[in-house]
């Protein structure tokens, strides 16, 4: 090979890594754990905060990729105002429909701040009480909000 092709094949590689970072791809094994719990990747997969004990006893936390698929939406790390007007806690393990059966943080999962402009933790939030059988707007309805929603 000549010198010049190997010095393209080096540039060409270089600005393939470089536009990969410029694309934002967003994997959730690389996402710092703050930002973790309610951020989708790049595939459409929710990402979940893990947490195991090291050899030495400590519990470690992980942003790892889990197999829900987010309709809609990828690519996308929750907003510092969303988890504020949702009341959500982004330092939380796992996720769970019991959650919903707290009056604060379903208050404000029902409050216009957070049902008209944080779409992906509403979606979150909807489905979990799906699943346990439950129409999220209807338990917004029980909290004394009516609301509209926008998914």
């Amino acid at each position: 090979m000549t010198s010049s092709i190997i010095f393209s094949l080096i540039i060409f590689i270089a600005a393939a890594f470089i536009f990969q970072a410029t694309l934002g791809e967003v994997i959730c094994e690389e996402l710092q754990t703050n930002v973790c719990s309610f951020s989708i990747s790049s595939s459409g997969k929710r990402c979940i905060l893990e947490n195991q004990e090291n050899k030495h006893g400590m519990v470690e936390y992980e942003c790892r990729t889990s197999e829900v698929v987010v309709e809609r939406m990828a690519e996308y790390i929750e907003t510092d105002s969303c988890v504020n007007a949702c009341g959500v806690d982004c330092s939380s393990v796992g996720i769970s429909s019991d959650s919903l059966l707290e009056p604060q943080l379903t208050a404000k999962l029902c409050s216009t701040a957070c049902n008209q402009n944080c779409p992906n933790i509403v979606d979150l939030y909807f489905n979990l009480a799906t699943r346990e059988g439950v129409f999220f707007p209807d338990l917004c309805e029980k909290q004394g909000t009516h609301m509209m929603f926008f998914l």
